[in-house]
C-alpha cells in the first residue's frame, strides 16, 4: 500500500517541473503569486496545435488548485478567448461536465497532463475547425 504524497509536495513538485520546462514546449504552467503559500492560483500557456484554427495561436489559461487538490480536479479557466465545446463563452471556465478528465479526475493526474490534454481536444473533430474569435481577444 502506497502513502498519498502531500497536496504541498505535489505541488512543489509540479512546479518544479513548470519551470524547468518539458516536452515540446506546446504547454506551460507556473505559479501566478510566487507568494502564494498555498499554491492555489496557477497560469497555464497552450501554443494551439498545427494543421487546426488553433494552429500558432497562444492561449492563456487561469487554474486554481483548492486545498483538496489532487483529491479534487482543479478549477481551470481560459483567458484567451476560445471556441470550444467544453469552454463556456460567458466566462471561459472549462466546464468538467463536458471535458472528461477533469470530469473523471484522478489524483494522479497532473497539471501538465491536464493542459496537454486540453491541448489534444483543440484537435478533436468538434474543435480542429470551429470558428474563432479574433486573436488577442480576452474573456
Amino acid at each position: 500500500m502506497s502513502v498519498p504524497v502531500p497536496r504541498s509536495f505535489r505541488l512543489l513538485e509540479e512546479l518544479d517541473r513548470g519551470e524547468k520546462g518539458f516536452g515540446d514546449g506546446t504547454v506551460s504552467y507556473g505559479m501566478e503569486d510566487p507568494d502564494d503559500i498555498h499554491m492555489r492560483n496557477w497560469t497555464g500557456t497552450i501554443i494551439g496545435p498545427a494543421n487546426t484554427v488553433h494552429d500558432q495561436r497562444i492561449y492563456s489559461l487561469k487554474i486554481h488548485c483548492d486545498l483538496t487538490y489532487p483529491e479534487q480536479a482543479p478549477k481551470l479557466w481560459f483567458k484567451s478567448r476560445v471556441n470550444m465545446g467544453c469552454v463556456d463563452q460567458r466566462d471561459g471556465r472549462v466546464d468538467p461536465t463536458k471535458f472528461a478528465m477533469l470530469g473523471n479526475w484522478k489524483r494522479e493526474y497532473t497539471l501538465e497532463q491536464l493542459l496537454t490534454e486540453i491541448r489534444r481536444d483543440m484537435s478533436s473533430p468538434l474543435n480542429r475547425k470551429a470558428p474563432q474569435p479574433p486573436e488577442g481577444t480576452m474573456f
